[in-house]
């Protein structure tokens, strides 16, 4: 009997969760499409969340495309299919690892940044002060920061993108031996638009999540730094989750047939 009402409490408190992050994303979205409008704010996300991730995200897709293209070649010497290996490079860094990779990478970054920065505000009562100053802090601190995510993310995916192609086309040519115009060639001659938009749309989809469990966590932090700390947690652990069944439901959607 204890073990139901403990699994009853786990479900009700889940489905009010999910309740409390619908009505604050209403809330975000309805009050970011009313002016005014802070240009600012969204300018100055856009190069914290964009160009300062650019780095981490870089590697990342580098070492990624290099691995991924020693992985399909050794794969590939099994059935004398190594020639291969750019089509799958560019299909598998497209797809599915630039945007993921790149998402997962910004959100250890980014929504801890977003959830600390907020979680700090609360407990010493900078948003309430907002209030006070008759700035709506819904509109101030959340809607910028979730309006720059899902512009910049896409920006991220396709750099994340290219560098992942050519961390598969240096280990290619250098490492592997594969010509370097055939190379270009067969990925170029294989990628099509729909392997690179679906990836942009995913990137939109993760960078809107990835912002709003910043703000959502940071926004209702309490307990003093124990909080904020919790917060950054959950946020980044309640983004990467996110990302991960969002990239599920859009790749059979998008690729069911």
């Amino acid at each position: 009997m204890n073990f139901l009402a403990h699994l009853g409490a786990l479900v009700l408190g889940l489905l009010s969760e999910i309740g409390r992050i619908g009505l604050f994303t209403w809330d975000a979205l309805t009050r970011g499409a009313l002016p005014p409008y802070y240009l600012r704010q969204i300018l100055s996300q856009m190069l914290r969340i964009g160009y300062n991730s650019l780095p981490v995200v870089g590697l990342t897709a580098f070492f990624t495309g290099g691995a991924l293209a020693l992985q399909i070649y050794v794969g590939g010497s099994r059935f004398n299919a190594e020639n291969l290996v750019s089509s799958i490079v560019a299909l598998g860094i497209t797809r599915e690892l630039g945007p993921v990779l790149a998402g997962l990478m910004v959100a250890g970054r980014v929504s801890a940044a977003i959830a600390a920065e907020l979680g700090t505000m609360r407990v010493t009562e900078q948003i309430d002060a907002l209030v006070t100053l008759s700035t709506n802090p819904m509109k101030y601190l959340v809607s910028p920061r979730l309006i720059a995510a899902v512009i910049t993310m896409p920006l991220l995916v396709l750099v994340a993108d290219t560098i992942g192609i050519m961390g598969g086309y240096i280990v290619g040519t250098r490492s592997l031996g594969f010509n370097s115009g055939a190379y270009l060639k067969t990925t170029v001659d294989f990628l099509q638009f729909d392997d690179v938009s679906s990836g942009l749309i995913k990137s939109a989809v993760f960078g809107f999540f990835i912002a709003l469990m910043g703000c959502y966590h940071g926004f209702n932090s309490r307990g003093g730094a124990q909080g904020v700390g919790r917060a950054t947690t959950n946020a980044v652990v309640s983004a990467s989750i996110l990302i991960l069944a969002s990239n599920y439901v859009m790749t059979s959607v998008f690729f069911s047939n």
